[in-house]
């Protein structure tokens, strides 16, 4: 299948803010943790030919579509796409190039156009297809979104729907699950989308945003562990940065934001000399909206490994000199 093209949010400034200190490196080593259409990957391969991208994804078509036009554009030497879920990059580096650090690091945590637009993976509403929403589609030992709908319990659902979709009328939504497979099972897109809608009020049921958007998102996450793996994850990748080295993120909504955000918070007190590129998270400029809606949800955070903290006392410089007197 071929893999359709994806726009990669907030590319410039990834590419740029990844690259500030690296100018006079003769070896530059970045990672992307979301290769997806491998728009970070050959945006930051093409800065330099000193760089070398370290890139991983577990979606079989965007690991055959990948590999594939790194072959064409000639970047073997100097993009590597491994079969896996960024959970086990920290390890996988850690056990094969334990010397290796990088200067730059980037996680695109939004869902590829690819998922959305290929209905057989059951990722959209749009398209009447089977309740799937694995991005690693070839793990069988993976749950599927069909799964979770049919056998979860009534508790477990509600606490899915509200915790990962933040979903006012999940109360509502699981009593008519559970009444609805009773008498089959809810099997497809089309089924679940209009069990949903049927849910919310009158009024509420023709808004601009679709109301099984939220219910559809709460089980991706599930579906593919999402936030618990994010979690286990960032503190490994930071510690994979060189001296100078910056580690991106881009999320899209609320409950990765946080994640991603008090972590960095817990690295930044931590003992380890880190800091924060930016106080607030830098979001898509007004163009990159025009040019792509999808991006309206955004944000990217940086955190920078740095050689020491910065003293909180303005005159501790003014001390060191009085000690060396």
């Amino acid at each position: 299948m071929t893999y359709k093209k994806h726009y990669s949010v907030l590319n410039k400034e990834v590419v740029d803010i990844l690259n500030e200190n690296c100018e006079q490196l003769d070896n530059i080593n970045f990672a992307d943790m979301t290769f997806g259409a491998g728009g970070h990957t050959f945006a930051l391969a093409g800065k330099n030919e000193n760089i070398k991208v370290y890139s991983v994804d577990q979606d079989p078509d965007a690991l055959k579509n990948g590999r594939s036009h790194i072959e064409e554009l000639g970047l073997t030497e100097r993009v590597f796409l491994n079969d896996m879920n960024f959970e086990e990059f920290p390890d996988f580096i850690k056990e094969n190039h334990p010397n290796l650090k990088f200067n730059g690091i980037v996680a695109d945590l939004g869902v590829s156009s690819h998922h959305f637009d290929q209905g057989e993976r059951g990722f959209s509403f749009r398209f009447d297809a089977p309740l799937d929403m694995r991005m690693d589609a070839d793990n069988d030992e993976l749950e599927t979104a069909a799964y979770i709908v049919n056998n979860y319990s009534k508790e477990d659902l509600e606490n899915i729907f509200f915790r990962y979709g933040e979903e006012k009328f999940s109360h509502r939504i699981v009593r008519s699950i559970l009444e609805k497979r009773e008498i089959a099972p809810i099997e497809t897109t089309k089924q679940l989308e209009q069990l949903i809608i049927n849910c919310y009020p009158k009024k509420l049921q023709f808004g601009k945003i679709n109301p099984a958007t939220k219910c559809f998102q709460a089980l991706r996450i599930k579906v593919n562990k999402e936030l618990d793996v994010l979690e286990r994850v960032i503190p490994g990748l930071i510690d994979l940065l060189d001296i100078n080295g910056r580690l991106a993120i881009i999320t899209f909504h609320s409950l990765e934001d946080r994640i991603v955000k008090n972590l960095f918070k817990d690295a930044v007190q931590g003992e380890i000399p880190y800091e924060l590129y930016s106080k607030k998270p830098i979001v898509p400029s007004h163009g990159e909206l025009e040019e792509n809606p999808r991006s309206r949800s955004a944000k990217l955070r940086v955190i920078c490994k740095i050689k020491e903290k910065k003293s909180k006392n303005k005159y501790a410089h003014f001390s060191k000199i009085g000690e060396n007197r």
